[in-house]
């Protein structure tokens, strides 16, 4: 790069039928990064959107020459969007957000300061609950947390978040990871180099309602869980060495019982005991199966992603308009 020229950032945002929040994001980053001694360019991922989301994106291209776009073929998920983005930076950094508007834009200024002295990687956390969402979401987002945090081999704060900025050395190495099921929050915590944590207060979303529900949030912990820890075998393996102490415990008071005259009482004692050895075994096969679901969908070696359409094309390090 020529010493003389401006340092370039890249924004990626995934979008999934954000339609009404694509301007008003635009405007709000436009007024925030032009006023730096930055180049930047704004990527937007339509990740399979059922509304308008991807014709508001095309129109701003052809009003702003620093927007792009990306559409992928179908919903492929914001993690496998965020990587799609990631793929086609060419930023000395990138710096990747949502698109709902509940991550702040000015709080790139801060990001870019902690980047400027040596920072390779600078990630946001909720600074207090999101007072924007429902009570049952923040209780289901804290067991996230504490669920990821208690089995697996990574620590993430509270609310650790999407927004975040990264040197180019390390979306280089991300570039290089191949993995099925992506969640990046863990693998940029686990990647290590230089890092550091800054609160943020979510903002409201300026339209549309959270799309992740229970079941999907459930999911995703167990896909986050798994992808970075075999520590739910090592804890089957205890809870079936605790089980079989047990029962061997209870030999005593069978023999006592015979000898004293007798009988062991009750034939629903013993279906009790079938269900629940039973229910066990199902539980530690079940986890055993998506370890190895995982192992062969890894094999498979499909893609994260597939893009449909794009307006971009990189050409010696630089995005160009195809």
């Amino acid at each position: 790069m020529n010493p003389l020229s401006k340092k370039k950032i890249s924004v990626i945002i995934p979008s999934h039928n954000e339609q009404n929040n694509i301007g008003f994001l635009i405007q709000a980053l436009n007024k925030t990064l032009t006023a730096t001694d930055y180049d930047f360019e704004l990527i937007f991922v339509d990740d399979g959107s059922s509304d308008n989301t991807l014709n508001e994106i095309k129109f701003n291209t052809a009003v702003y020459t620093n927007v792009f776009y990306i559409e992928l073929s179908k919903n492929f998920g914001k993690d496998n969007a965020l990587k799609a983005g990631i793929t086609m930076a060419t930023g000395d950094a990138i710096v990747t957000m949502d698109a709902d508007m509940q991550h702040p834009p000015n709080l790139i200024l801060k990001m870019l300061e902690y980047w400027e002295n040596g920072y390779d990687i600078v990630y946001t956390y909720r600074q207090n609950a999101n007072p924007h969402v429902k009570i049952h979401q923040k209780v289901t987002s804290n067991l996230f947390y504490k669920g990821i945090n208690m089995l697996s081999d990574i620590k993430l704060e509270n609310g650790t978040a999407d927004f975040r900025l990264m040197d180019e050395k390390v979306v280089k190495q991300l570039k290089l990871i191949d993995e099925y099921e992506l969640f990046l929050r863990g693998i940029i915590k686990w990647a290590g180099f230089k890092q550091i944590g800054i609160p943020y207060t979510p903002s409201k979303r300026h339209t549309g309602e959270v799309s992740y529900s229970f079941a999907k949030l459930l999911m995703l912990a167990v896909r986050s869980i798994m992808a970075f820890s075999a520590r739910p075998l090592y804890l089957m393996t205890t809870i079936g060495i605790s089980v079989s102490l047990l029962a061997i415990l209870y030999i005593p008071y069978v023999l006592i019982s015979y000898a004293a005259g007798y009988a062991v009482s009750g034939w629903a004692s013993i279906i009790a005991t079938i269900a629940f050895f039973g229910g066990l075994q199902l539980l530690v096969l079940s986890i055993i199966g998506i370890y190895v679901a995982k192992i062969f969908m890894q094999s498979k070696g499909r893609p994260n992603y597939l893009i449909r359409s794009s307006n971009l094309l990189t050409v010696n390090n630089d995005l160009v308009r195809v």
